[in-house]
This record gives C-alpha cells, sequence and structure tokens, in this order.
C-alpha cells in the first residue's frame, strides 16, 4: 500500500482541493435536515417567528410579560424597545441582548401559565379565553390575549410565594418548549400590534425555501466537482500503473517473461489496474465522503438530542457485526478471484491462437469442457462472493427501518412530554439514515478492498521483477575496425533450474561479408545460442562480443541497433504493410521499402493488392499466409541496413523457387554485413561461408559444407537424409 501511495503523492494538490469539495458537500448535505426541521418548528408551528421576542408590543402586552419578569429582565425589556401611544418596537439589540430577551420571554411566559395552574377556576378561566378545555391540554397559539384584561387584577393580586413557584416550575421546563412556547406568544403578541402573521409566516417560508435552493446548488456543484477530480486521479493512477507495468513488461528479458504467462500479463495490465482505478475512485470520492457523512451526522443528531444517542450507538454496534460477518466469508473469495479471471484468460487465448489446432484433431468438445470449467469455478466463486454481499443491503434496511420506528416511537414521548419538537424528530431521523447510509457505503468499499488489494499485489509483482538484462553503468562503444564481426569465446548457457546447460564450450567468430549457416538437429540449441547475440539471454559463462565489445558491456538500444533480426515466428502487428517495413528503420523512405520487400520476394503479393504498401495487416498477421508473412518478416529486416543479420530458421515457409530467388538477390544486399543464417535444411546453408554443426548444445563441426563433409559425422548424416547417399 505503501508504494501505491508514492502514484497517489503527484495529486496531493488535487487530492487536497478534492477533500475541501467533499467537507463543502457534506456540510452542505447536513444542512438540509435542519432546514427541514425549521420548516416544520418555526415556518408552520410558530407562524415563522423564530424565536420568542416580538417585533412590536402593545402596551397592555408589555405590562402582562414585565409582571412575571425579573427586575433585570424588566429593565432589559425597557432597553430593548421604544415606543409611545401604546405601541413599542424592538431596536437594534445584538445577538446576545436578543439571546437573554428570549430566555426572559420565555420564563415570563411559562411563568405566567404555571401561576394560572395554580390559581381557583383555572380551567374554567382558560375556556373563556380560548373556548376549548383544561389549561394542559390547551394549544397556547389559541390564546386570547384580549381576555387577559379581565383577570390581570388577579393576577396582579398573586402573593410573591405563589409567582416564585411558578417560576420554579417553568425553570424546569425543557428549553426547546420554553423556547417554542415563547415563539407561539411572540406571535400573539405582535398580532396584537398589529402585525400581519400570514406576510411573517410568508416571508420566512420563502427566506429558508430560497436558501435550501442555493444549499442544494452549492451541494450539487461540489458533488460535480468531486466527482470529476476523483475520476481524474483514479484515471490518471491507472495510466501510470499501466506505463510502468508496460515498460517493466518491455525490459523483461526471456528469462522474466517466462515467470509470468502472457494471459496473466494482459490481464494483470487491463482487469487489475481497471479494480485499483475504480477502488481509487471510490476510496478518494465515496470513502472520504462516508466518513464526513457518518461523523458528521453522528454530531448533528447529537446536537437535536442526546436522549436518544443510544438508539444511534445500538444501530451502529449492530451494523459491525453485520459488516464484520460478512467480508469474513467473502474476503477469502475475493482473494482468489483475479487467480480465476487469469485462466479463464488463458484458456480462452490458448484456444482462440490454437483454433486450427482445436478443429483438426476435433477436440471441441475438450476445450469447451475445459473452458466450461474455468468459467463454473470462477462464476461459483463471483456467486458466493457477490451473494454475500448483496446480504449487506437488506440488512442495512432492515437497521435503518427499524432505527426509524424506534425514534419515532421514543421521539413521540419525547414531543408528548416537551422534549423534542416534531422538526426535531423529523431531523433526527434524516440524520440516522445518513449515518446508515456511509455505512453502506464503507461497507461496499470494504467490499471492493480485497480484489483490489489482491490487484496491487499482482500489479507490483511485476513491478518489483527486476529484469536479468541491465543497462551497463559505463557502456562501452563499439570498435569502429571491429564493426559486425560476431564472436562467441568458449559460452556456455543454462535456464535457471536445468540440469545441464543448453550450451557448452561454444567458440566461433562471423565477420562482416560472410555468411556463418547453424544447423543441428531440434533441441540441439540453435536458436538459443544467436538469442545470446542481441542479449536476449545472457551467457552463463564465457563471452559474446558484437564490434569488439562484450554485449554485456555495450548500450541495449545500439546493441540491437546493430542487428536485423527475423525470429523463427514472423510476429507482424496491426496496421499496413508500409508500417511493418518501416518498424525497425522509421524514416526509412519509400524507395528503401520497396527495395527490401522486393529482395524479401514479397513485392509480387504486394502488388497484387489494390493498396499495395498500405493494405492493411490485421492482429498478428492474420490476414496474410505464413510465407507471406515470412517475406515480410525478412523485408521488416532488410529494412534496417543493418551490419548484423540474423535469420533464425527464417525460410521455411518459403518454396524452393522462392527461396533460391530471395538468396541470389540477398547476398549482393548483404555483402558487408555479417549474415548468421539457423536452418534446419542444408539447402539453405550449402554455400555459406562457414558451417556451425550443434549436437546437443556442443560445437561438433565447424567448416564450409565441402570440409564438414570430409571431417563432420554428424553433418554428413544430416546431409544424407537430406540430400541422398550420393551427396559429395
Amino acid at each position: 500500500m505503501r508504494r501505491y501511495l508514492k502514484y497517489l503523492k503527484p495529486f496531493a494538490g488535487a487530492f487536497a482541493v478534492l477533500i475541501v469539495l467533499l467537507a463543502v458537500q457534506a456540510v452542505m448535505e447536513m444542512l438540509m435536515p435542519n432546514y427541514m426541521s425549521d420548516i416544520v418548528n418555526i415556518g408552520i408551528q410558530q407562524g415563522g417567528f423564530e424565536d420568542g421576542v416580538p417585533p412590536d408590543m402593545t402596551e397592555e402586552g408589555m405590562q402582562l410579560v414585565s409582571m412575571f419578569m425579573t427586575p433585570e429582565e424588566q429593565q432589559l425589556l425597557r432597553d430593548s424597545y421604544t415606543g409611545n401611544g401604546g405601541q413599542y418596537r424592538l431596536g437594534d439589540v445584538s445577538e446576545q441582548q436578543r439571546t437573554k430577551l428570549d430566555q426572559a420571554f420565555g420564563l415570563s411566559e411559562w411563568t405566567m401559565l404555571m401561576a394560572l395552574r395554580q390559581m381557583p377556576g383555572a380551567d374554567d378561566m382558560m375556556s373563556q379565553m380560548t373556548g376549548s378545555g383544561s389549561l394542559a391540554d390547551t394549544d397556547v397559539s389559541n390564546l386570547d390575549l384580549s381576555a387577559f384584561d379581565q383577570i390581570m387584577p388577579q393576577l396582579e393580586a398573586l402573593p410573591r410565594e405563589a409567582v416564585d413557584s411558578a417560576r420554579a416550575s417553568a425553570e424546569r421546563v425543557d428549553s426547546s418548549m420554553r423556547e417554542q412556547t415563547a415563539a407561539a406568544f411572540a406571535r400573539l403578541l405582535a398580532e396584537q400590534a398589529g402585525v400581519d402573521d400570514a406576510v411573517v409566516q410568508s416571508n420566512y417560508l420563502t427566506q429558508t425555501g430560497v436558501q435550501m435552493v442555493i444549499v442544494a446548488l452549492l451541494c450539487a456543484a461540489a458533488s460535480i466537482s468531486a466527482g470529476f477530480l476523483a475520476a481524474r486521479i483514479g484515471a490518471s493512477v491507472a495510466r501510470k500503473l499501466r506505463a510502468d507495468l508496460f515498460a517493466r513488461v518491455e525490459s523483461f528479458s526471456n528469462k522474466e517473461i517466462s515467470q509470468f504467462s502472457t494471459a496473466s500479463l494482459i490481464t494483470r495490465s487491463t482487469n487489475d489496474i481497471t479494480q485499483i482505478q475504480q477502488f481509487t475512485i471510490m476510496a478518494v470520492r465515496m470513502l472520504i465522503f462516508s466518513l464526513l457523512m457518518g461523523i458528521g451526522g453522528v454530531i448533528m443528531a447529537l446536537l437535536k438530542s442526546t436522549s436518544m444517542a443510544w438508539v444511534i450507538g445500538v444501530a451502529v454496534l449492530v451494523m459491525l457485526g453485520i459488516v464484520a460477518l460478512v467480508f469474513s466469508l467473502a474476503m477469502p473469495k475475493f482473494k482468489i478471484l483475479q487467480k480465476l479471471v487469469d485462466r479463464i484468460n488463458l484458456v480462452a487465448r490458448e484456444n482462440l491462437t490454437g483454433m486450427l489446432v482445436v478443429r483438426a484433431f476435433r477436440t471441441q468438445e475438450f476445450e469447451e469442457q475445459r473452458f466450461d470449467d474455468a468459467n463454473s469455478n470462477l462464476g461459483s466463486t463471483t456467486l458466493f462472493a457477490n451473494r454475500v454481499m448483496a446480504l449487506v443491503q437488506p440488512a442495512m434496511m432492515l437497521v435503518m427501518n427499524g432505527l426509524s420506528l424506534a425514534i419515532v416511537w421514543i421521539g413521540a414521548e419525547q414531543v408528548q412530554h416537551s422534549a423534542m419538537q416534531v422538526g426535531d424528530i423529523m431531523a433526527y431521523i434524516q440524520y440516522a439514515m445518513i449515518i446508515i447510509m456511509s455505512f453502506m457505503f464503507i461497507a461496499a468499499m470494504f467490499g471492493m478492498l480485497p480484489r483490489a488489494s489482491v490487484s496491487l499485489d499482482r500489479v507490483f509483482e511485476v513491478l518489483d521483477t527486476q529484469p536479468e538484462i541491465v543497462e551497463p553503468e559505463h557502456p562501452k562503444p563499439f570498435v569502429a575496425d571491429e564493426l559486425g564481426v560476431v564472436k562467441f569465446d568458449h559460452v556456455y548457457f543454462e535456464y535457471e533450474g536445468a540440469e545441464e546447460p543448453v550450451l557448452k564450450d561454444i567458440s566461433f567468430t562471423a565477420r562482416p561479408g560472410e555468411v556463418t549457416g547453424i544447423i543441428g538437429p531440434t533441441g540441439s540449441g540453435k536458436s538459443t545460442l544467436i538469442n545470446l547475440i542481441p542479449r536476449f539471454y545472457d551467457a552463463t559463462r564465457g563471452s559474446v562480443d558484437v564490434s569488439g565489445v562484450n554485449v554485456k558491456d555495450a548500450n541495449l538500444y545500439e546493441l540491437r541497433e546493430e542487428i536485423g533480426f527475423v525470429p523463427q515466428k514472423g510476429a507482424l502487428f496491426s496496421g499496413t504493410i508500409a508500417s511493418n517495413l518501416r518498424y525497425g528503420a522509421r524514416d526509412a523512405s519509400d524507395k528503401d521499402i520497396e527495395t527490401a520487400a522486393e529482395i524479401a520476394q514479397a513485392m509480387e503479393f504486394i502488388e497484387q493488392k489494390s493498396e499495395g504498401l498500405n493494405a492493411p495487416v490485421a492482429e498478428g498477421g492474420s490476414n496474410v499466409s505464413g510465407g507471406q508473412r515470412q517475406r515480410l518478416a525478412i523485408g521488416r529486416a532488410l529494412a534496417k541496413k543493418a551490419p548484423i543479420y540474423i535469420f533464425d530458421d527464417s525460410f521455411s515457409a518459403l518454396d524452393a523457387k522462392t527461396d533460391a530467388k530471395l538468396r541470389s538477390e540477398l547476398g549482393p544486399y548483404t555483402e558487408n554485413s555479417t549474415v548468421l543464417v539457423v536452418a534446419q535444411k542444408i539447402s539453405s546453408i550449402l554455400n555459406a561461408d562457414q558451417i556451425l554443426v550443434l549436437e546437443d548444445g556442443r560445437l561438433v563441426g565447424k567448416g564450409t559444407h565441402a570440409e564438414l563433409m570430409k571431417t563432420c559425422p554428424e553433418y554428413i548424416e544430416i546431409a544424407k537424409s537430406q540430400l541422398g547417399e550420393d551427396v559429395a
């Protein structure tokens, strides 16, 4: 994971901006339930009056509320309101002064209500003032303040002990209910002073609605920007990983390539990196956001009410238990999924590349069964993991709905006992849902984590594999006087883990202007020998020199620029015939590639195509025949005009006539180059300047055809088997 963080380091600035955007989005999301709560509590229940401080009051209203205030509160009231003629208006007060006024109004009004309850005939009195039941069941907002004129003498006559007792009872009432009652009284007092409460309510609802729209737009803008940045970071990290992975594979020698199957390398550079990309996007986008929302939801819920905190605590513990159970079952399966993807890619690739062999041997049913087995293993493992993960959402939904019911049930009792308001219950439910949804997102992230972790390990397994063939620290330049000279000096080579060397004590020199043929039975080490020249492998012992320098001391790029190489399988690339011929010589002119194609005897079929050299070549050269593919591979090597040419059994697919014509034209073209030809047929190297005969990795013969026919039994045996007993 530490190595993965190095890939995120270049995006630290974008990551910081992303966190800020996610924080803005989370704050905006947290504000929405509060706005909804205010609309219900203030806009609907309190008629748009935000607190218990009325903007206007009459003389009667001022007298009524000040009657139950302390001397300090009465002084605060006189300092805050100005007026004459029986009308008073709230002055320019500070936020701190307004808060004190709100508390003073709430305590005064609840003291009055508590005092009324202690008076004889209180229910009848309240029935006259409201036209409904007892004081305990009466909605304060229905009070008729004008009816207080009749009982003012009785209120003024209350003994101080009764007022103090009522005050003490008022102080024990929950502060939220005192605030709600104060706001209702503020509405009544303002109406009494001529304020239109419908206008106040409409203005409040409009103002709050506009604020909600602005918050929603800010939330959307932050969300879109955060999503864009997260996608950009994920795609950039994946691009860098894919580029590094490809570059590392390109630097591998054949030894490292053999450690990983081709199907596995393709899976690692595609499917595995896609898993990492998706996890990166989700981690930097949803995981951080979910954590912010979860923490914010808990804080906001506790600010609304601490009395129901235990309900959320129980729900969180249940969810943690569900997540732990689910991932203890699913994680082992996720860890083997990528290996199963490797397997199915391997089987599919083998079938596609070997389709003709499969049909020729009529093994379609066997291959279908092999694919079905790999597919079934992948399918059943994926199905099990996904089924277990599918339990998370319904389980979380069950907890979510149960939590909603618990909040409503317990909250209803809180409302009944004046401990909470209805809008607060609604907001509390929304905050609880935010917390649950955050856990669901986090659970989904942990579902991606095992596969992403496995993919990271697989990608870094390739990145951490150091190639055996590396550039020398201080490369030596080629010797001008020995340009093109290839020299083997007591060379040994063995594959890792092999019981004995493949090549044993090989020594020879190939010079410019000469053709060196290499022949021997299958498995004698011919291809291995020539693979040492461009450093596809390194000799175990001895030295391989090219142009006067040990290949281990030469710059790899310069070394391979010296060589025109034609492998056994002439692999072509998708594009055109011209792009394939120019593959090793990007700056070659049209004339150069036409000349190379003519010598390779490829112009014959190229001219038959309407597009000529611009004719398309399919992936792997699948739209040309084996002989045509081989001729294009030869032309590609010739277009380099290299000092050294290596042909690894490159004439096997050519008919005798084409082979002979190619050789007759190849001689003059390569007269100043060193030519090494690996052949199975003696006819291909019959006129070579020297022929190397290999047997079980040893050089058992070296010389011209005539010389070997006199001195080398192994060569004589091959010649007689191919040319007949009368060969000389």
